[in-house]
């Protein structure tokens, strides 16, 4: 007989796949990618009001030391159990030069297809990187938020721009981060005296929205569960690869 638990994802999954939305070639050199970000800033929506949300995704890379393999994996959870209902990984070979900047133009093909392979559509994605903190405001976030459609933020472990005044120790303490006198983002405290995040909105949400929903997905750790996971998950499977090769 199955548990609650299985009769509730089994409601819930919704089985269509990703469908993306295919705005460039991804075969640019750097002063193109730098060219394409600046066009595509304008059509980044940070709209207030996420709708109902069931489901909730995280997405993270992980990098073969000494040469150009990344694993790129998507995980799917239930929202607000935090139940993990899918997850694809897949590897692929970085054809673009790690720029800072241009993550997007690394990482981004890879965890397309990750996306593409998903069964489950998400209402709400978490990378782990930038969204709108960034020297364009377009982050890998708010870039994929482009081709995905999807309400999107970034949850990054360090910052690439932009100052702000010191962060209470308490967990849900923030503040504003700044970069050319706009607000892009903010330092949040996700667990007390532990080092803060950088949270910015990708495409779709507010920043009040992302730092809401960044607290809400954390579960005792530093990151949100979804990135969390993804992390483990990219990392694991790229161990485990590499090692049965040796």
């Amino acid at each position: 007989m199955k548990s609650v638990v299985e009769d509730f994802i089994t409601v819930l999954i919704k089985l269509l796949r990703m469908k993306l939305h295919h705005l460039h070639s991804w075969d640019v050199s750097p002063s193109g990618a730098v060219t394409l970000q600046n066009e595509l800033r304008g059509k980044v929506l940070l709209t207030e009001g996420l709708k109902e949300v069931q489901f909730i995704a995280g997405a993270d890379v992980s990098y073969s030391k000494g040469d150009d393999l990344l694993w790129a994996g998507v995980l799917v959870f239930t929202w607000p159990g935090l139940i993990l209902v899918e997850e694809q990984v897949v590897q692929g070979k970085a054809s673009f030069t790690y720029i800072p900047g241009l993550l997007t133009f690394r990482e981004g093909p890879v965890l397309l297809r990750a996306f593409e392979k998903l069964k489950t559509d998400s209402d709400l994605i978490l990378f782990d990187g930038q969204g709108m903190a960034h020297p364009r405001g377009m982050g890998i976030a708010s870039h994929l938020g482009l081709w995905l459609g999807r309400p999107t933020l970034g949850c990054a472990k360090s910052r690439l721009v932009g100052k702000h005044d010191e962060v209470g120790i308490k967990a849900g303490s923030f503040s504003y981060l700044e970069h050319k006198g706009r607000v892009v983002g903010a330092a949040l405290r996700t667990k007390d005296r532990v080092n803060p995040v950088y949270v910015s909105p990708g495409y779709g949400l507010s920043l009040e929205e992302a730092i809401e929903w960044t607290l809400k997905t954390c579960r005792g750790y530093r990151l949100p569960e979804p990135t969390r996971q993804a992390h483990l998950a990219v990392n694991r499977i790229r161990l485990q690869e590499s090692k049965s090769k040796e």
